[in-house]
């Protein structure tokens, strides 16, 4: 495993601290609904604050124009958030950058904290601009990345700035490499991934990188149905990618091959009129016809999964496999996270979920995690990581 500086090698007590933290979280009506991003990196937190240095906080919300302050995408709402989890007050820097928020950070005292506002409402974060990172890091004396979502974009804050000040990575983002690391370097075998999602764009280099090194690819949701449709089944008014039918096909004849990984594709799925029907059926492949779509793998395959999830050393998941949202499409992912949770407490299978639809499907339906290997907080870093994509970002914090 790669070796990076980590926390622990670094001199804080007195030290004004930038971290980057992965606060993209979803907010209604002025309040946080989801608060795990923010407590997945509070031990990171509480650590420079015991630590005897104050700390500034840099994030992101959403995806503003980068022309200035929108309403909707402010991290003021945080505030109400961190005080809860930190115990002390926090104070709100109206810009990511100036004067005034040059005199504020210049003024914290050990153990105080200040959120500055949103990073993207300049144009430069996502340019990976130097002159932005320079401007941020007269702020701080260390810098910190704890923003795993973040890590895979080149942007200035995750990127230019770690290397303008002594840098190391956060305690969940040493975490999030430990456990995602092994999958590439050191997995228990059988090695499973569940893949699931919309876009074959950003999973195909994922697949791809698992016929290498992994055992069995088990494939859901709008993904699947591609595969469906490249196999030649009827899709109906599914929801697939015709651009991608040679590459499903390519795919599927490379894992034939006796040294690749197998490729499953359902055998049955649930199909409905529309997303909105409450009658449902249950079909094999070959009896699916008509203007009908493709909502959920059916019942065979999703107990065939979790066959294969229970002989399985270590299983990867990212993406529900069907449209959860509706709860009738929704049985195939639970029927598989309860599943998961039996194999990884009775058989010791190792379990590793990522993605904010998949986490958002198990809070949903109560299906518990607590047994689970590790739960990443990543969607895209978390694919491309496992693909093997380096990150610019990592790459600054190697020791």
């Amino acid at each position: 495993m790669t070796q990076y500086r980590t926390l622990d090698q670094m001199e804080l007590e007195g030290k004004r601290v930038l971290l980057r933290a992965g606060f993209d979280v979803p907010i209604e009506g002025g309040v946080v609904i989801d608060t795990k991003r923010i407590e997945a990196i509070l031990p990171t937190m509480r650590f420079i604050l015991d630590h005897g240095a104050s700390l500034i906080l840099l994030a992101h919300q959403g995806r503003p124009k980068g022309t200035g302050y929108e309403k909707e995408f402010s991290q003021k709402p945080l505030i109400a958030v961190l005080e809860s989890l930190l115990h002390t007050s926090v104070r709100f820097a109206p810009s990511c950058i100036g004067e005034e928020t040059k005199k504020l950070a210049q003024h914290l005292l050990p153990g105080e904290v200040v959120l500055l506002e949103n990073l993207r409402f300049d144009e430069r974060e996502k340019k990976n601009d130097e002159s932005f990172a320079k401007e941020l890091s007269v702020f701080g004396d260390v810098y910190v990345n704890d923003a795993f979502p973040n890590c895979h974009r080149e942007h200035a804050s995750v990127v230019a700035l770690a290397k303008m000040l002594p840098s190391c990575m956060g305690l969940h983002l040493h975490q999030e490499i430990k456990h995602l690391s092994q999958v590439n370097e050191d997995p228990r075998r059988p090695l499973v991934l569940i893949i699931s999602g919309a876009k074959m764009e950003t999973k195909v280099p994922v697949i791809e990188r698992f016929l290498q090194i992994g055992d069995d690819i088990l494939l859901g949701g709008g993904i699947a149905n591609t595969f469906i449709a490249a196999r030649g089944f009827h899709v109906g008014h599914s929801l697939y990618e015709s651009d991608f039918l040679s590459k499903a096909q390519e795919l599927m004849l490379e894992g034939e091959k006796e040294e690749k990984a197998n490729i499953h594709v359902p055998r049955d799925v649930v199909i409905a009129d529309s997303p909105d029907t409450e009658v449902i059926l249950d079909l094999p492949l070959e009896d699916v016809e008509g203007d009908v779509g493709i909502y959920d793998i059916g019942h065979v395959t999703a107990e065939r999964y979790g066959d294969m999830c229970r002989r399985a050393g270590m299983v990867i998941w990212n993406g529900p496999l069907g449209m959860y949202e509706r709860e009738i499409f929704s049985g195939a992912s639970q029927l598989l996270a309860h599943t998961l949770t039996s194999a990884s407490r009775e058989h010791g299978v190792q379990v590793i979920v990522g993605g904010g639809d998949t986490i958002d499907m198990h809070r949903r339906f109560a299906c518990g995690m607590q047994s689970y290997a590790f739960v990443s907080t990543g969607g895209g870093a978390m694919l491309e990581f496992l693909a093997g994509k380096p990150f610019a970002s990592l790459e600054a914090l190697q020791v």
